[in-house]
């Protein structure tokens, strides 16, 4: 097996970040809601992910991922205290889309998730970049 370090495990998560904003993008073209409130949500997912990996830490429930990462990083505002608000909808809409018969998220819901997901990807981008530069 190869020496994968944090960073490469980082970067891989961060890829599969993009892979979701992107496959949300083609699902909002396409008006399926549904879909692009997931890929939204699983694309800010895996960006925390990446940032949590630099730390060595992972866990297997989102709910844990979510709050260590606002521990982390929102509440000592290292990244905008204000993704907490995006975080915590996201998933509160990918948890009733995919569990809950007859949900139905308005578009402009929809709408405000994926931009907040790219612009969260975004930041979290910028943010890991760096961290690569001092982690290497």
């Amino acid at each position: 097996m190869p020496n994968i370090t944090k960073v490469d495990l980082s970067r891989y998560r961060f890829q599969k970040a993009e892979e979701m904003l992107a496959s949300a993008k083609r699902d909002m073209e396409a008006r399926d809601y549904a879909s692009a409130n997931n890929r939204a949500y699983y694309a800010i997912f895996h960006a925390m992910r990446a940032v949590l990996a630099l730390d060595g830490e992972d866990f297997r429930k989102h709910s844990a991922v979510i709050a260590r990462f606002t521990l982390n990083y929102l509440k000592p505002e290292i990244l905008p205290r204000e993704y907490s608000k995006l975080i915590s909808n996201a998933s509160l809409i990918r948890n009733r889309s995919d569990y809950e018969d007859f949900y139905i998220c308005s578009v402009a819901d929809t709408n405000a998730l994926f931009s907040g997901a790219v612009t969260f990807c975004g930041d979290v981008g910028e943010y890991l970049e760096q961290r690569y530069r001092t982690e290497l």
